[in-house]
Order: C-alpha cells, then sequence, then structure tokens
C-alpha cells in the first residue's frame, strides 16, 4: 500500500512542478507587459520636489531725496538682481523718468549707487530703502564726445575758407596767407579727426551717460574757444611767428609727435580694459611713445597738453595761448584724480611717479 501510495504522489510531483512552472512563468509574462505599459506611459510617481527651494525676493522702497516722500514700492526683486534692473521696473511704474535719468543713493549725501551693483548686497533685510534724484536729461558718452569734436572741426574749417560774411572779401583776396595758416589747419584739424576715430573705434565708456548740460558745457568752451582761435589765425592780416620757419617746423615736429604719443597711450589703456587685466598698473610697451609710464601715471594729459604748447608756438597767437593754459589746468585736475585712484589701488607702482608732468605736477 505504501507503494501505490507513493507511486501516485510520486508521479503527481512532475504535474505539480509543471503547473507551477507555468504559473510563474505567466505571471512574468504579465508583469514584463505592465512595465513595458509603465515605462510608455511616463513615470509612476511624480517627480520629486526640491526641498527649501524657496525663493527670497525683496521689496525696494524708493522714496524722494527732498522730500523723504515715498514715489513707490518695486516688489518682487530676486537676489540676483542688480540695480539697473530695479531702474527698469521703476520706470514701468514711473514712465516720465528712465533709467539713465534715475539716480539712486543708499542715504541722502551719499554716493549715487552704480548699475552693476548687486540688490543682495545692499540688502540688510527683505526690505531696501533707497533715495531718488532726478538726473535730468542724459546723453551717451558716445554722443557727448562726437558732438564736442565735431563743432571745432568743421568751426575751424568754415574760418579757413574766409567766408565773405566773417571777412571782407576784397581783402581777402588781396593778402598773401603764408604758409603757417595752411599747417595750422591741417594740425587742427588733425588733432580732432584723431579724437573723432578713437571715440569711434578705440575708447570704452563705462559710465553709460552723462547728463545734456555737461554737453552743453563742454560744446560751448571748446566752440567757442575755436571760433577765437580760427578767426585770428585765418586773418587776412595775420602775422607769421617772430623766428620764421624755423620756430615753425620745431613746434609742428613737437606737436605731430605729441599726437603720435596720446594715440598710442590711449591705445594701450584700451587693450589694457578689452583685456580685462585691471590688476597692475598700465606697463609701457616696446612703443617709445609709451615710454612716459616710467615717469607720470597719466601720459594721454601730457601728451594732450604739449600738443596746445606746440600749437601755440607754431602759431604764436594769443586765443591759442590761453586756451592752452586753461587746458594745462582741467588736464592737471583730472590728472591728480586719477592719480589719486591709482596709488589706492597700486601703490607700490606709481608712489614714484608724477601725475602729468615730472617735477611740476
Amino acid at each position: 500500500r505504501g507503494q501505490k501510495l507513493c507511486t501516485p504522489e510520486h508521479k503527481g510531483d512532475p504535474a505539480a512542478h509543471g503547473g507551477a512552472l507555468s504559473m510563474s512563468h505567466n505571471d512574468t509574462r504579465s508583469f514584463f507587459n505592465f512595465s513595458q505599459l509603465a515605462l510608455s506611459s511616463g513615470n509612476l510617481k511624480p517627480p520629486q520636489v526640491l526641498k527649501h527651494s524657496k525663493i527670497t525676493y525683496f521689496e525696494v522702497e524708493i522714496l524722494d531725496v527732498q522730500s523723504k516722500k515715498q514715489i513707490c514700492i518695486v516688489d518682487k526683486v530676486p537676489p540676483s538682481s542688480t540695480l539697473l534692473d530695479v531702474k527698469h521696473k521703476f520706470h514701468k511704474a514711473c514712465p516720465q523718468w528712465y533709467p539713465s535719468r534715475v539716480g539712486l543713493q543708499l542715504e541722502r549725501n551719499g554716493p549715487y549707487l552704480k548699475d552693476s551693483i548687486s540688490i543682495q548686497s545692499l540688502a540688510v533685510s527683505s526690505i531696501i530703502t533707497l533715495y531718488f534724484t532726478d538726473l535730468g536729461q542724459q546723453v551717451g558718452w558716445t554722443t557727448f564726445f562726437l558732438t564736442e569734436y565735431t563743432g571745432p572741426l568743421l568751426i575751424y574749417l568754415f574760418f579757413y575758407i574766409r567766408l565773405s560774411t566773417i571777412y571782407d572779401h576784397v581783402e581777402s583776396k588781396k593778402n598773401f596767407r603764408h604758409p603757417v595758416v595752411h599747417l595750422a589747419c591741417f594740425c587742427h584739424c588733425l588733432h580732432y579727426i584723431r579724437h573723432l576715430l578713437e571715440t569711434l573705434f578705440v575708447h570704452k565708456f563705462s559710465g553709460g551717460h552723462t547728463p545734456l548740460k555737461n554737453m552743453i558745457k563742454g560744446c560751448a568752451f571748446y566752440w567757442g574757444f575755436t571760433s577765437w582761435i580760427a578767426y585770428y589765425i585765418n586773418h587776412p592780416r595775420y602775422t607769421p611767428p617772430s623766428f620764421g620757419y624755423r620756430q615753425v617746423s620745431f613746434a609742428a615736429l613737437a606737436f605731430l609727435m605729441c599726437e603720435a604719443g596720446n594715440h598710442f597711450i590711449n591705445v594701450a589703456l584700451a587693450h589694457q580694459s578689452h583685456s580685462g587685466s585691471k590688476s597692475c598698473f598700465p606697463s609701457p610697451t616696446y612703443n617709445p611713445f609709451t615710454w612716459l609710464f616710467f615717469l607720470v601715471s597719466c601720459p594721454n594729459y601730457t601728451y594732450e597738453v604739449g600738443s596746445w604748447i606746440s600749437f601755440t608756438v607754431m602759431t604764436q597767437t594769443l586765443p591759442v595761448g590761453i586756451f592752452a593754459f586753461l587746458m594745462v589746468i582741467q588736464m592737471s585736475l583730472w590728472a591728480q584724480k586719477k592719480h589719486r585712484l591709482y596709488l589706492k589701488r597700486f601703490y607700490p607702482e606709481v608712489r614714484r611717479k608724477a601725475a602729468m608732468i615730472p617735477i611740476i605736477f
């Protein structure tokens, strides 16, 4: 009996194992089909939400610098925003003040903040208070210099051709022009053409804009002095320099050398700003005109002053001498201001240099 009982059990084992194998195979197949369906339809569960993803925004309160009254509140300012972004949002709220006209300060008597400054660096809390000043109508620096230098170029040519409305027509035809008159016209035009070309292709202006009143004052100064200078040099009764051609030739040579030196210094400074290496003081190159960096920190002003002093000696006229004197004063002020900035940034390299002219300035 035991054998009979055991036999069926033994015979039934393969069937039982076969059924189990077939069932597991079906389950595996169905699971495979389900997984394929899930993969084709997308992720089984939604993507995880990152914790601590809440972004902090700032509110910028803008007050009038005189009355301390609130003008507007610029809300939802991201931490990565700059002050220029705030000015654009302020312009949307107050369209009469475009960004270049807006001056913002942390304190009422403090300096104007730069457009590139980060809002996060100004924040002490979630609310930032800034004081607004209307800077007036603004113009770009490129427009400023093109307008300022184009005027003298054209004005001098009007006097050079001796318009009948300026000089007596009969007297202009009779009198012979000294060669220094033609040379002076060439040098004067060369000076301002160089300025115009450098404004377009060499200089890079970081400030962006300047008040319109500054352009009006600059144009009045340059245009007015150019009219005075050109009237005397191109006058039919103009008398040549005392020492004749020797004085003219030496002064013209010095003028051309100063113009070349000024150009090469401006190119060297522009090349330094383009490369972005502002960690060291501008160093002279193989060009001999840049060796003036060994003696002064602002050789471009030195060459500019040298040009006008040479032009004064070449033409020997009082208006040019007065203009050159005023240019020496103005250039020395600019050079000393720039020299102080150099001393703060590059003290070991600049401490033994003069600002513009060795020993004197």
